[in-house]
């Protein structure tokens, strides 16, 4: 095997888009298309807080490996919270910020952050990663929802482990969404027809639309939802109008927008990400309240897609118990940190060892209120390339 060249590049402009993908294969949000997007839109930039600064591992001239890798301004848009972290800096009067931060900006989905075809290139990648940090000068260094090959190369590499949870659904070859039902317990198979001939009764339609039959004007529609969810909770989207577009035109097969109607005119959209083994549910909006319209957009046609198309797993996003009682399992994630104050990582290995015995105990809990009837389980499939990795 050749040597490795390392090199940082601030865009993926100069990189082929097929060498790219090739490292992280059927994942849509390490897509060249969805990541290029993000700096091209203006919505992860410098100016917005995300200077990307990413490190690539070279070959005999050709790609072999690459870390999705920012500088970050801010906290903001990773759903791994290190607020109170840094709170503690500031109160000490040391910066925090700038940061070093490996993730798909506000995108709190699993998927390699190590991209490579080899445990070796990943071990290297690791290894040059902290390395990195360390010759940097920022305060620390952050790898967010990494599969578990590459949380042991991070260790391996000098980084703490931080452990969390999200809720995601498996798909146990089921024929069809009564199928699903079937499996969970009576309690829940009730209230979630209750809560869809709820929806029905209102009038409200459901459709579902793929890639290059998305309009014009649905993507409008969108992305007015969009704003409105970030207006609603007080805060400012992270993605423009130009994103969207920008993926609608170089990923279409990898986009999923479920419309609502009522009496002919749009009043919800939801907007997922998903290839032939994975469904990611990202954003959400509506012009108008709708009792049940929610689960109905954002879970229960995500859930028939999947069923629909064969796709194994639906990764419904970041947080909510709500979502068991619909079908969703808890799932251990993973973040990794580097810290280059010895005092903070000292308090902050001790704060993650108290906080991974508390996350044992919330499993532990959460398993206890499965949605599944007892004896029932839901289907554990082969690990895809995504989780080897």
């Amino acid at each position: 095997m050749s040597r490795p060249e390392l090199k940082i590049v601030d865009s993926l402009r100069d990189i082929p888009a097929a060498d790219w993908d090739a490292l992280a294969p059927g994942n849509p949000t390490l897509a060249h298309a969805f990541l290029h997007a993000m700096h091209e839109s203006g919505s992860a930039v410098a100016d917005t807080g995300w200077q990307p600064n990413y490190l690539t591992l070279w070959r005999a001239g050709r790609l072999a490996g690459a870390v999705p890798l920012y500088v970050k301004g801010h906290s903001y848009g990773e759903y791994v919270f290190d607020w109170a972290w840094a709170e503690a800096y500031q109160r000490a009067g040391i910066e925090y910020y700038p940061k070093l931060l490996a993730a798909v900006p506000f995108t709190p989905a699993t998927g390699p952050r190590l991209m490579a075809r080899s445990d070796e290139d990943r071990a290297v990648l690791a290894q040059a990663l902290v390395a990195l940090a360390r010759d940097s000068g920022l305060s620390s260094l952050h790898v967010l929802f990494p599969p578990g090959a590459c949380v042991a190369a991070l260790e391996a590499a000098g980084m703490m482990v931080r452990r969390g949870v999200q809720f995601h659904w498996r798909n146990a070859g089921y024929a069809d969404f009564d199928g699903f039902l079937a499996a969970l317990s009576h309690a829940k198979r009730k209230k979630i027809r209750q809560e869809r001939r709820k929806v029905r009764e209102t009038g409200v339609v459901l459709t579902r639309v793929v890639g290059a039959d998305i309009t014009e004007a649905q993507w409008d529609f969108f992305h007015a939802c969009y704003k409105r969810t970030y207006r609603d909770h007080r805060s400012t989207p992270y993605l423009n109008r130009e994103f969207f577009g920008m993926i609608h035109a170089t990923m279409p097969g990898n986009i999923l927008l479920v419309l609502a109607e009522h009496d002919g005119r749009p009043v919800a959209a939801a907007l997922d990400l998903f290839s032939p083994d994975a469904l990611y549910g990202r954003y959400w909006g509506s012009v108008a309240y709708v009792p049940g319209l929610h689960f109905e957009a954002c879970y229960y046609q995500g859930l028939e897609f999947c069923i629909e198309r064969g796709i194994r797993i639906f990764e419904g996003g970041a947080q909510g118990e709500h979502k068991q009682a619909r079908g969703f399992e808890p799932v251990e994630t993973f973040s990794c940190h580097w810290l280059r104050h010895p005092a903070f990582e000292r308090a902050v290995e001790d704060f993650l060892r108290r906080e991974g015995v508390g996350i044992s105990s919330y499993l532990d809990e959460l398993g206890e209120r499965s949605a599944f009837k007892k004896g029932e389980k839901q289907m554990e499939p082969q690990m895809n390339a995504d989780e080897r990795r």
